[in-house]
C-alpha cells in the first residue's frame, strides 16, 4: 500500500505527519506500508524523515501572497506550473493508494494533481481558521480532519468534517524514559520556564528575552529555544546580559529534537510560546500551563484565532505581539506562580483540551480506506 504525505515542508507540517505514520506501523505492523512524501524542500523535511523510512521527492513550490510584490509573478507563472507538473510527474509514477495532505502552500500542487489523477485525497487542518491551500484541497477531499472543535473552524463542508485533535507524537506524549533533567543538564533549583521560539517570529522573542535574562534567572531556571538561524547571536548575547552566578540557570537550544523537547515538556512549569497549532497541542498534550503571544500577520491570523480559541478552555493567557515586552511578561509570570491553584487548573484545562488520540484516530481511518 503506497501513501504519499504531502504538506509545507514546516515542522508543524512535518510532525503530525510522522506520529500518523507511526500509529500506522503500530496498528498494522505486518502491512506492507510504502510511505513518500512530495512536496517543498525545506531544511526539516529530509532531516525529519530520514529515520522514518519515508522517500523523499522534492518539488518547487510557489506562494500566493496576498499583496503586491514581484515575487508573486515569478510564482503564479513559474514556480507554481512547473511545481505541479512535478507533482503530477511524482504522483504519476508513484501510483499512491492515498494521497494525505497536512495543508501549506506546496501541498496544492500535489492535491491538484492528485484529483486530476483518480487519487483519494483527505487532508488535516491543524488551525483554527483554515490556509488557502486547505480551503482549495477541501473541495477534492474525501474526509477533512480538524484540530479545533467543528464551531471554532469555517470554511469546510460539514459532511466531511471530523474532529480529532492534532496528531502529537508519542515521546511526547509519554515523556522520556530517562530523567527529563539530566537530559537538559539542568539544576533543579528552580521553576522551570521554558520559551520555545517557532520557526516564524523567533527573533522577537528572543530580543525580549534577552533584554531582561537576568530578571528572568534570578527566579526561573530557562529552557530557551532560538531558532537555529538565531543560535549563535543568542548565545554571544546571553553572555554579556547574564549576571555572574546566573549562568548555570540558562539553557539555550537552536532547535529541541524530540527527546528534548519532550524532557523539556516534563520538567517545564511554564511555557511560553508562539501560537502554532503543533506547538499548542503539545503543550496541551503535556498538560502544561502557557502564555501565548501569537505571530502578527500570520495568514489568517490563524495563530491569533488559535491562542483566542485555546486561551477560552482556561488553559493559557494570551499576550498579543505589540504588548510583548519582557518585564510585563516576568510580572505576568510571578503573578501566576502565586495563585498555585490556577497554575493547577490552566494545567488540567490543557490536558482536558488535547486528544492524545490523534494519531491512532486518523491512523485508522487511512488503513480502514485502504483495506475496504
Amino acid at each position: 500500500m503506497k501513501i504519499v504525505f504531502t504538506g509545507g515542508g514546516t515542522a508543524g507540517h512535518i510532525f503530525p505527519i510522522i506520529a500518523i505514520i507511526r500509529e500506522m506501523r503500530r496498528i498494522n505492523p505486518s502491512a506492507d506500508f510504502q510511505f513518500f512524501y512530495v512536496g517543498p524542500n525545506d531544511k526539516f523535511v529530509k532531516n525529519l524523515f530520514a529515520d522514518e523510512g519515508v522517500e523523499v521527492r522534492i518539488i518547487s513550490a510557489g506562494k500566493i501572497r496576498r499583496y503586491f510584490s514581484l515575487k508573486n509573478i515569478i510564482d503564479i507563472f513559474f514556480k507554481i506550473p512547473f511545481g505541479f507538473f512535478q507533482a503530477f510527474y511524482h504522483i504519476f509514477v508513484i501510483s499512491p493508494d492515498l494521497v494525505f495532505s497536512k495543508g501549506g502552500y506546496g501541498s496544492v500542487p500535489v492535491v491538484f494533481a492528485s484529483w486530476l489523477l483518480l487519487v483519494p485525497i483527505f487532508i488535516h487542518e491543524s488551525d483554527s481558521s483554515p490556509g488557502l491551500a486547505n480551503r482549495i484541497a477541501s473541495r477534492f477531499a474525501l474526509e477533512i480532519f480538524i484540530s479545533f472543535p467543528v464551531e471554532k473552524t469555517l470554511y469546510f463542508p460539514s459532511d466531511k468534517m471530523i474532529s480529532v485533535g492534532n496528531p502529537v507524537r508519542e515521546m511526547i506524549l509519554k515523556g522520556p524514559k530517562k530523567d527529563p533533567k539530566k537530559i537538559l543538564s539542568l539544576t533543579g533549583e528552580k521553576p522551570v520556564l521554558l520559551f520555545l521560539g517557532g520557526s516564524q517570529g523567533a527573533q522577537r522573542m528572543n530580543d525580549e528575552i534577552l533584554s531582561n535574562l537576568s530578571g528572568f534567572l534570578e527566579s526561573f531556571e530557562v529552557i530557551h529555544q532560538t531558532g537555529r538561524e538565531n543560535f549563535e547571536e543568542v548565545v554571544k548575547e546571553s553572555k554579556v546580559m547574564i549576571k555572574k552566578g546566573l549562568e548555570k540557570y540558562y539553557h539555550p537550544f537552536s532547535f529541541l529534537n524530540e527527546i528534548e523537547l519532550a524532557a523539556a515538556l516534563k520538567v517545564s512549569d511554564i511555557v511560553v510560546s508562539r501560537a502554532g497549532a503543533g506547538a499548542i497541542f503539545e503543550i496541551a498534550a503535556a498538560g502544561k500551563p502557557s502564555i501565548l503571544v501569537p505571530l502578527e500577520n500570520s495568514a489568517q491570523d490563524h495563530q491569533i484565532k488559535n491562542a483566542y480559541a485555546f486561551a477560552e478552555t482556561g488553559a493559557a493567557l494570551v499576550i498579543e505581539d505589540p504588548n510583548f515586552k519582557s518585564h510585563f511578561l516576568l510580572r505576568r509570570i510571578k503573578q501566576i506562580f502565586k495563585q498555585p491553584r490556577k497554575l493547577k487548573e490552566m494545567a488540567l484545562r490543557a490536558k482536558e483540551f488535547s486528544n492524545p488520540d490523534a494519531g491512532r484516530i486518523i491512523a485508522e481511518y487511512i488503513i480502514a480506506y485502504l483495506e475496504r
